[in-house]
């Protein structure tokens, strides 16, 4: 199998995870959007996005998730989890994609990737927007975590690396993690993790544009 990646936070998501369960992939960065490359990558993925992961007939998957569900699967990991324990990982699957990752999505998109690309000036009433959601999402997981180490009661599993999935940047991106010492000490633990902190080491990944120095 190929995964098809960039340094954007869901394919970065999607090479950490793969690099977690020491996956049997092969890395390629793609850039679907580039000028000249949609005919490339359509058959892949109508979506033009990454990350893809190809399988040795040439069929594809797109979407992290699914991506990630389907390379657990393929090590026989419980880092996705199946069964009767798999209902509580979609909870915070589900949860956190309508609030603390859309929160934090809503804020670096401003911060971040808005400037990255230059795409227009910061949208202050967005950011107020994210940061008012972010809290409201923040106190919630704040809670649950300041009672456990990860989001499942018996171990890491891949909600918590997706719920920090927009956290690489979060000092760029001025999230107030110092408010949350349970988040804090959370995102400690993943980003110990050589998979999560490096996720790119030794694979051709072009870096990001840099995000301009404030005036």
């Amino acid at each position: 199998m190929k995964l098809l990646y960039s340094r954007n936070p869901n394919p970065r998501l999607a090479v950490a995870t793969a690099r977690y369960l020491q996956a049997p992939v092969q890395f390629e960065f793609a850039a679907p959007l580039a000028p000249g490359q949609a005919e490339r990558y359509r058959p892949l993925t109508p979506a033009l996005r990454v990350p893809i992961l190809v399988y040795d007939d040439g069929s594809s998957l797109w979407e992290t998730d699914a991506i990630a569900c389907r390379l657990a699967r393929e090590v026989r990991s419980p880092f996705w989890r199946t069964g009767m324990d798999e209902p509580a990982m979609l909870q915070w699957l589900s949860w956190g994609k309508q609030n603390f990752v859309r929160a934090c999505d809503m804020v670096q998109f401003e911060y971040v990737t808005k400037q990255c690309y230059g795409l227009g000036p910061v949208d202050r009433g967005e950011v107020a927007k994210g940061l008012a959601l972010f809290a409201e999402s923040a106190a919630l997981l704040e809670e649950q975590l300041a009672a456990r180490p990860w989001l499942l009661r018996d171990g890491i599993s891949y909600a918590d690396f997706r719920m920090a999935s927009f956290l690489p940047h979060h000092e760029i991106a001025g999230l107030p993690l110092h408010d949350y010492p349970a988040i804090r000490a959370w995102y400690a633990r993943i980003e110990a993790l050589p998979a999560w902190s490096d996720p790119f080491a030794g694979l051709d990944a072009p870096e990001l544009p840099p995000v301009p120095q404030a005036a």
